[in-house]
Parts: C-alpha cells; sequence; structure tokens
C-alpha cells in the first residue's frame, strides 16, 4: 500500500469524510507507520481539550462550535462517527503513541463562515468531473460512484486509487479564498510538525480535494522555527465557544439534510463492522423487519427476489459484492408494484421528498438507522444546560408531566413564560396544545404537553451559544430573528406575539419599531393584516403579558390601517378569486377602527370613504368589492345589500363577491335584514345545473366563513322561504358531496337537452 510522501517523512491521506473505506484505510496507515505526529483537519482551538474529545462517549458526537459578534453570527458541527476517517486517525494515533494535533482554523473563523458543518463535501467544487465520471461509468450520483470506486472494492491499491481520484477533481477546480486560507493555515502546522519529528513518520489526513494543495505547499522547507502555527482568537466582543455534543444517526444522513458527503449512516456502520458483504445482508433485513412492524406485507419469497434481484444487479454492474444502490434497486423490484410519483431518493442524491412511497420511506429509514450519541458524564457542558435544568426544577415544571397554567394566576405565568422562551430557543421538552393565539378569542389559560426528544441535549448545548442563562440567550436569539427578517412585517408580528407571550417587553419594544419602519413601505396586503391582528391583539387583550394599551402599539396600528385602506384601493383584477387573506387583512382593519378608533383616533370616515369607493368599482376584484360593502355595513353605514348582490349575480362572481360580505359583515348579514339571503336564494335557484356547478365552489367558501351557530340561521331562514319541511340542522349535512351532487344536476340537465332534441322527451315524465 503506497500513499504519498513529502521529503521528510510526511504521508498525506486524502479521505472521504464518513467514509469506512478511507477509515480502514487510515488505520492500517497509522500501523504500519507508527507515526510520531497525526495531524487532522480538525479545529486548532480544540487541541487542548483531545482528552475531553476521546473520553469514553457512544459515538456519534459532534463538536458544536457558536459564533456572535455585532456583525454575524455562526454555528457549525464537526461530526465523528465510529467509521469517519478523521476519528480512526486520532484513536488509532493516540494507540500508537503519536501527538495528536488538528491542523485547520477554528469552525467559527471567516473562512468557514459558509460551512455549517466542516466535514461536509462541498461536490459542487468539482461538480462537472463527477458528472463525467458518472456518465462513463453508468452510475446515478457521486455516492454511487463513490461505493463503485471504493466501498466495496477490494483494499488493495485504495491509496493509489483515492490519491488519483482526488487529483483528477481538484485538478479541475480552483480554490476560492476561503480553501486557500485553510490550506495555507494547515499547510504551517504540517511544516512544523515536520521539523519536529526530525525524520519520524508524519501522518495528515485531511479531505482529498485539499491532499493536492498540502502537498504542494509543504514540498521545500521555508526555513522557519518549528514553533506550531498560533490559533486564531475571537475578537475581544465577540463571544464564542465551542463543546461537545451527543449526535444522532438520523442528524448525520444525507436523506434528511444534512450536509454532507455520505447518506444512510446505519448502513455504512455495517460495512465498518462486518464489511460490503454482511452490510447488504443486514440492510435487507432490516428494511424487511421495519416494514412488517407497520404492517406492510413482505414474504419470504419477496426477500428471495429482492436477494436475487440485488445479486444481478452487482454483477450486471461490475461489482464483487452487492452495493447499497444494488440492494435498493433489489428491494424496490420485489416490494413496489405500483408506479412511483417521484424518482428514488438514491438516484438523485437528495433529502427525502414529501408524498414518498411508503416502502421507500422504509427503507431510507433503515439505512439511516436510530443510534444517538450518549457523551461521558464528566464531559464539560455549557453554563445554559445547567440553568435549563434548574429553571425548571424552580418553577416545579416536571418533563414527563403535563402542564396546565390559569394565566390570571402570577406563578402560572411565570411557568408560561420559561416554556415559551424554551421553545424561541429550539429547546425540546413541552409542546403547547392550548393557549393564547393570534386572531382568536383572549384565552386565559395553557395546557402543555410532554414531548420526550432524543436529542435534547444536544439542542440545549446548541441553544447555549446564544448566552449562559435562558434569559441571555433567549435574547440574543429574539434580537437576531428581528435583524435577520429586516422588513417581514409578516414574521415580525410572529416575532412581536412570541416576545409578549415570553414576556420580553424590551424586544416586544424593538419588534414594534422593525414592524413600524417597514409598515410605510410593505406592499403585500395580507402580511399587513397580520401584523395588524397581532398588534390589535396585544393592544386590547394583552393586560396579562403587559403590553395593552401602549403607546407604541398604538402608532403602529394606526400606521398599519392607513397603509392597508391605501393598499385596497390599488387591487385590480376584475376575475381574481377570493382571497382569504386580503380579506382577513380587511377584518383587522375593521377590528381596529370599531374597538381602537375612538381611543387612537382612527378616522372613521376615511375608512368609509375608501370602503365606498372600492364597492363601487368595476375594476376592483368581486371579494374586495363585497368586503368593502361588508366594512361599511360593520361600521354602521347599513346599504342596500339587496340591490348590490344583483349586480355581481354571475356564477364566476357571486361567490367571490359573497366571500368579501360575509368575511367582514356577517353578524349583519344574519342579524340584519334578511333581504339579501331572500335575494341570495332567488339567484341560485333560478341558475341551471351548470351554472350552479361553476358558482358552487366559490359560495361554499363564502359560506364558510359562518360558525356552526350562524350558520344554523341560515338555514332557518332558507326553510322558512320554502315552507318548512325537515329540521334546519339536516340542511347542514348532507350524504353526498355537494359538488358530486351539482356535477350529477349538470349532466341530468344535459341529458334532458338531448332527449328532448330528438323528441324522446316530452317533458311530463313520458
Amino acid at each position: 500500500m503506497s500513499t504519498v510522501e513529502a521529503p521528510g517523512g510526511v504521508t498525506f491521506l486524502g479521505v472521504r469524510h464518513h467514509s469506512p473505506a478511507c477509515a480502514r484505510l487510515v488505520a492500517a496507515t497509522v500501523a504500519r507507520l507508527r507515526p510520531a505526529y497525526v495531524l487532522v483537519e480538525g479545529p486548532a482551538d480544540l487541541n487542548g481539550r483531545m482528552d475531553e474529545l476521546l473520553g469514553d462517549h457512544e459515538l456519534p458526537i459532534a463538536v458544536f462550535t457558536a459564533h456572535r459578534d455585532g456583525t454575524r453570527r455562526h454555528a457549525s458541527w464537526s461530526p465523528f462517527c465510529a467509521y469517519s476517517p478523521e476519528w480512526v486517525a486520532l484513536t488509532a494515533g493516540r494507540q500508537v503513541g503519536a501527538q495528536l494535533r488538528f491542523i485547520d482554523l477554528p469552525a467559527w473563523h471567516p473562512a468557514l463562515s459558509g460551512r455549517a458543518n466542516r466535514y461536509a463535501d462541498a461536490d459542487q467544487r468539482y461538480a462537472e468531473a463527477v458528472r463525467r465520471l458518472c456518465a462513463t461509468l453508468a452510475v446515478d450520483n457521486v455516492d454511487a460512484l463513490w461505493d463503485h470506486l471504493f466501498e466495496i472494492g477490494p483494499d488493495d491499491g485504495l491509496a493509489e486509487r483515492l490519491d488519483t481520484y482526488f487529483d483528477v477533481l481538484r485538478g479541475e477546480s480552483a480554490a476560492g479564498e476561503d480553501d486557500t486560507a485553510r490550506e495555507a493555515y494547515m499547510a504551517r502546522w504540517v511544516r512544523a510538525a515536520r521539523r519536529r519529528a526530525a525524520g519520524r513518520p508524519v501522518l495528515v489526513v485531511t479531505g482529498g480535494f485539499h491532499r493536492p494543495a498540502l502537498v504542494r505547499l509543504t514540498a521545500g522547507d521555508d526555513g522557519a522555527d518549528d514553533d506550531w502555527p498560533e490559533v486564531p482568537a475571537p475578537a475581544p466582543d465577540a463571544v464564542a465557544g465551542s463543546y461537545l455534543v451527543p449526535y444522532s444517526f438520523r442528524r448525520l444522513d444525507a436523506f434528511v439534510g444534512y450536509q454532507s458527503g455520505m447518506p444512510s449512516p446505519a448502513y455504512y456502520q455495517r460495512v465498518w463492522e462486518d464489511g460490503p458483504r454482511r452490510a447488504a445482508e443486514a440492510l435487507t433485513e432490516a428494511v424487511a423487519a421495519r416494514l412488517r412492524t407497520r404492517r406492510q406485507p413482505v414474504s419470504t419469497a419477496d426477500l428471495i427476489a429482492a436477494r436475487s434481484m440485488a445479486g444481478g444487479l452487482a454483477r450486471l454492474r461490475g461489482h464483487a459484492h452487492p452495493a447499497r444502490v444494488d440492494v435498493l434497486d433489489g428491494l424496490v423490484s420485489a416490494l413496489v408494484t405500483d408506479a412511483l410519483d417521484q424518482p428514488l431518493p438514491w438516484a438523485t442524491r437528495g433529502t427525502l421528498a414529501p408524498g414518498a412511497h411508503p416502502v421507500v420511506v422504509e427503507m431510507v429509514a433503515a439505512l439511516s438507522g436510530d443510534r444517538v450519541g450518549r457523551l461521558h458524564p464528566d464531559t464539560p457542558l455549557p453554563p445554559l444546560v445547567h440553568d435549563v435544568d434548574a429553571e425548571l426544577a424552580r418553577h416545579r415544571i416536571d418533563p414527563h408531566e403535563a402542564v396546565d397554567l390559569d394565566l390570571t394566576v402570577a406563578g402560572d405565568l411565570t411557568r408560561s413564560r420559561l416554556l415559551h422562551r424554551l421553545r424561541l430557543l429550539d429547546v425540546p421538552g413541552h409542546v403547547r396544545e392550548r393557549g393564547p393565539r393570534v386572531g382568536a378569542d383572549a384565552l386565559l389559560t395553557e395546557r402543555w404537553s410532554p414531548a420526550p426528544s432524543a436529542d435534547r441535549l444536544a439542542r440545549v448545548i446548541e441553544a447555549g451559544g446564544y448566552g449562559p442563562t435562558v434569559l441571555d440567550a433567549v435574547t440574543a436569539r429574539i434580537e437576531e430573528r428581528v435583524t435577520l427578517l429586516g422588513a417581514d412585517v409578516d414574521a415580525l408580528a410572529t416575532t412581536l406575539f412570541d416576545t409578549a407571550l415570553a414576556g420580553l417587553p424590551e424586544h416586544s419594544t424593538r419588534t414594534l419599531t422593525a414592524i413600524a419602519r417597514a409598515t410605510g413601505s410593505v406592499t403585500d396586503l395580507r402580511a399587513l393584516g397580520r401584523a395588524l391582528a397581532v398588534a390589535l391583539a396585544l393592544w386590547r387583550h394583552d393586560r396579562l403579558l403587559g403590553s395593552a394599551g401602549t403607546a407604541p402599539l398604538g402608532a403602529l396600528i394606526t400606521a398599519a390601517v392607513r397603509r392597508a385602506l391605501w393598499l385596497v384601493e390599488g387591487v385590480r383584477a376584475t376575475a381574481a378569486p377570493a382571497d382569504p387573506g386580503r380579506l382577513t387583512a380587511l377584518v383587522a382593519v375593521r377590528d381596529a377602527v370599531r374597538h381602537a378608533g375612538p381611543a387612537l383616533g382612527l378616522d372613521r370616515d376615511g375608512a368609509l370613504a375608501v370602503a365606498g369607493r372600492v364597492a363601487a368599482d368595476p375594476a376592483a376584484p368581486p371579494d374586495l368589492r363585497g368586503a368593502a360593502l361588508g366594512l361599511a355595513w360593520s361600521l354602521g353605514d347599513v346599504p342596500d345589500a339587496a340591490r348590490a348582490v344583483r349586480a355581481v349575480a354571475a356564477p364566476d362572481t357571486l361567490g367571490d363577491w359573497l366571500s368579501g360580505l360575509f368575511a367582514l359583515a356577517r353578524e349583519e348579514v344574519v342579524s340584519g335584514d334578511a333581504a339579501l339571503l331572500t335575494v341570495v336564494d332567488e339567484l341560485l335557484a333560478g341558475m341551471g345545473a351548470h351554472d350552479f356547478l361553476v358558482a358552487l365552489p366559490a359560495l361554499r367558501q363564502a359560506f364558510g366563513w359562518f360558525p356552526p351557530r350562524e350558520r344554523a340561521e341560515v338555514a332557518r331562514h332558507v326553510q322558512a322561504l320554502h315552507g318548512g319541511g325537515a329540521p334546519p340542522g339536516d340542511l347542514l349535512r348532507l350524504d353526498a358531496d355537494p359538488l358530486l351532487v351539482a356535477a350529477a344536476r349538470a349532466v341530468e340537465e344535459r341529458v334532458d337537452a338531448v332527449l328532448t332534441r330528438e323528441g324522446l322527451w316530452e317533458g311530463d315524465g313520458t
């Protein structure tokens, strides 16, 4: 087995991260060389914590790094599993007495700011070369290519094949400034180790993309001393730290979104432990077991067929043993009998798409595995972990029990705020099932149900990147969110409500300021309406949370109402369907004028003037015209609604117009003059089956604005118009789909017309 060696006995191994084949090569090379130094691509600021990293943990684990200063925040992971070449280099190196060093820049460094995962293979750097290799070898993607070339082949000559592969890829790919800076820094460590080793072997293990550059950068001796390079330190005003976190195979899997070069960690764990042949057999067994557990039929004949197909595909593709894709393709051919709506995930190298076939979903899950790492109990943890536990204990919140809270009780309100702060930090433990929500009636109780999570500790550690205490961390998290959201008033409104629930008045004010800045230029009526609804709910009902009636909320409501009315007059779409989002925005305007108008000095007459102009504007969408009339009605200006509805009686506009009217004035429609409902009944009775079928979807949407009690009032009125009969409730419960009934009527009408035309129908049933 040969490797690339530079003068002075330095051996370079270029690897693919999380590759069992590369891990085997690293272990064999360490055993053969017994090097004085093992240098590994990894964060150099962890060199003083090597004992902590290599403690008695259960893999997978990761190094989580968080950095925050006045200009940016960055979080990243450096994960390790049993078959990670970097992990094998460290553990095997320690066994032979080598000195161990990470040689890459710290994860918080700007050169790694674009990488959420240090050990992700940035395949886009050499995508064209990989595409040509895949086409030449008739494989679907880089994962199948890698297995074909390295994972299921013999270890003899593996180092030479890897060197050739990475030389080809790097030879066609220019390194960016960030990679150049990292490689220059790593080369300094290599040169220092070579001088310190004084002729003894030095092993360097890095991603294959970097190996050719490091060989070139260390080919000569620059004459410098043998001091190790200085490890960069964060700026004085920055908050940065690195901690070990338990990781999981699911988080490691490319199929569920991990930024990594290798999918299917459970499969490759078996390759590492037992070799490719046994891994293929275990994969088939695991898929069958999962499917049977979920009551999916898998017979012995199916398994025999799957194994036979996998073996045939392996021989056809030139594999000594069935590769991962051979087994998966064989299983699909044996177990999936209907057509697939989307490409198989291992053929496209992407995340598992929604709507995937259930058998495919279980196959991917079997490959992923459910292994979760565990840290040694003595592993240092960030202060936030201890603060979370202390706060939960202080507020008597048991992670295994439901929490029922009365928000009028001071102690319960404090407990609610703690749970909301943990929710904003994405710390699992409890999920809120009931409580105050935007746009709903004021609710004074909450219920939180326990929601255990295997990665809870990891998530708390990651949240620790924001601060040492719950309050510090959630404060930094909200500040970051407000900054990132910019002028997104919809998301800012959600943040505003969240800060109120979490008891963060200072950040509620900052969020309000951000929304107010954006309100003057926002063009999305729907988003503005949601922001107005949040502000109004807090202004009216938030005495428990401390923001009711405050001046900043009042100023925002005033500005949002003015902007919304201006936007409404600019909407032009004569045939557009009803848009619930913009109707809800007008509902918020109505509620603001109705409930906050006198206190805030909102211009009711101005709102009525806008409503009158929009209601009479033939260029406005039907739903906005109906909503404008409803706005005027709900504010006390009683219109001639019965006359107005006759003007929009066409099948393709009636339902949309009524949607707008009912959204804004459903109470007035039910409790006021019944003339409107009488006219609507006449218009519908006069429609032919075809026209009614055209109008029906929009009509159903329109009457959906009525809650059950008001819908029953409408049914009673319709029943009275037609002479009584069955109880009103029967009109609200149909045994058949109304659309199906209307379609049947239309078919019958067309049949009658044909029969009449042909003289086969007299109109009297004969």
